[in-house]
């Protein structure tokens, strides 16, 4: 007993220093960065009863833990809108804490397994990536930044010599929060026929939030002279594409309005050859509407082409841009593009991309998107270059010039022109 007496405090010592050990050798494995951004904007020409100015700072925080085939993986939003801490009246309702990411992820040699809630990019073009369907857009967030909302999903992944087959199941369809009056791209009217005009924060759907959407995908590049990336993707579950109905309140008070959800059999792809200096870019939508009485089957194309003319000048490169994008239905007598919101049903872009090739990675991006049934007008340039590789500085400039006589979004939103700075600090 005395013998053990004596060796206790060795053993707690060594116990002590073996679990320093193993929580030094945790961290080792534990990664976190992430970003701070402040926006400043205003509005230089705006609608009445609109904010001319607004600021937003926000905080993107990533933290993965890696330890040999497992990864953990979380990444949280939070965003402070000046006017949402002024009077209810003044309220942006753009304030938020949102957990974008957090899911486990399980690699072996050919095969992924992951499960959590995450964010998925599928596209190619520029301006509008119309097969990015399986993350719904934040409705409280600059609309010309599409940021997009994480969803719990389960997903297995086959990879093959030249691409991947996945399987995914998304658990559950959300409902979305949306900004107030004030702001700039609130879309909706203040009130209707002397009936004040509310957004409810619900989701109607076919057969509940819980009836799962499946994917399946199939992504695959060649190893050719012209190189070619493609995917396709077959889905069965609720469309992308959400439309809104509207009604009194049960005491007849205010018109509520909610967001629709409906099932379809939808197929998409989205491709990109590179032949010499130019890139060729397609993506296409064809949805089979299962059984709703509002919604036609539809399609959505969108073509574009990119040529690069390097060292334009000096060490910098010209991309110049071509975009047409198409949306159609099959039944007429269901809802239209107008009454969907649809802002690219039949409009070209045109535009160009300046690459200084510079330590900063400094580019000037900017074109006009032409409405070409609509006579609509969207004109922008952006600038954005890096200062001692952790601040981050984006100049931004926007011109909408929507419709006079077709009730688009944009005519709903009116026309604004608007300034913005926004500097963000990256760890």
């Amino acid at each position: 007993m005395m013998k053990f007496l004596l060796l206790l405090p060795l053993l707690v010592s060594i116990t002590y220093a073996e679990a320093k050990i193993q929580k030094s050798s945790i961290l080792d494995d534990v990664s976190l960065q992430g970003h701070i951004d402040l926006r400043a904007q205003t509005y230089l020409r705006l609608p009445q009863k609109k904010h001319q100015n607004n600021i937003t700072t926000a905080a993107i925080l990533e933290i993965a833990y890696a330890k040999d085939e497992f990864t953990l993986q979380s990444k949280f939003k939070a965003q402070q809108d000046y006017y949402d801490l002024q009077s209810v009246e003044e309220h942006n309702n753009r304030t938020y804490l949102r957990l974008d990411e957090f899911y486990a992820k399980f690699d072996f040699d050919d095969d992924q397994i992951l499960f959590g809630k995450n964010v998925r990019f599928w596209g190619a073009l520029e301006v509008r990536n119309i097969t990015d369907g399986f993350n719904p857009d934040e409705l409280r967030d600059d609309p010309f930044d599409m940021d997009k909302l994480g969803v719990w999903n389960v997903s297995f992944s086959h990879y093959t010599e030249s691409g991947e087959i996945t399987a995914i199941v998304k658990m559950y369809e959300q409902a979305r929060e949306m900004s107030a009056l004030p702001y700039v791209y609130y879309y909706f009217p203040e009130s209707v026929n002397g009936f004040a005009y509310v957004y409810t924060e619900t989701l109607k759907t076919q057969e509940g939030k819980n009836r799962p959407s499946i994917y399946l995908k199939y992504a695959a590049s060649t190893d050719t002279e012209y190189a070619l990336d493609y995917a396709v993707i077959f889905e069965n579950g609720y469309d992308s594409q959400r439309y809104y109905t509207a009604g009194l309140n049960a005491g007849g008070t205010e018109i509520e309005t909610e967001e629709n959800a409906y099932l379809v059999n939808k197929l998409s792809t989205y491709n990109t050859l590179v032949v010499g200096a130019t890139l060729l870019k397609l993506e296409a939508v064809y949805a089979d509407v299962i059984s709703d009485d509002k919604i036609s089957d539809y399609y959505h194309i969108g073509l574009g082409v990119e040529h690069t003319l390097t060292q334009f000048y000096d060490e910098a490169d010209l991309g110049l841009l071509v975009e047409y994008y198409k949306y159609g239905i099959f039944d007429k007598s269901k809802r239209s593009d107008l009454e969907l919101l649809e802002l690219f049903q039949n409009d070209l872009f045109l535009g160009a991309r300046y690459t200084f090739n510079d330590a900063n990675d400094a580019s000037i991006v900017g074109g006009t998107i032409l409405d070409l049934d609509y006579d609509e007008q969207v004109y922008y340039v952006e600038y954005e270059t890096r200062v001692f590789e952790t601040l981050k500085i984006n100049l931004d400039y926007r011109y909408v010039k929507p419709s006079s006589d077709s009730l688009t979004a944009f005519h709903l939103m009116g026309k604004h022109e608007r300034l913005s700075l926004q500097i963000g600090y990256y760890f």
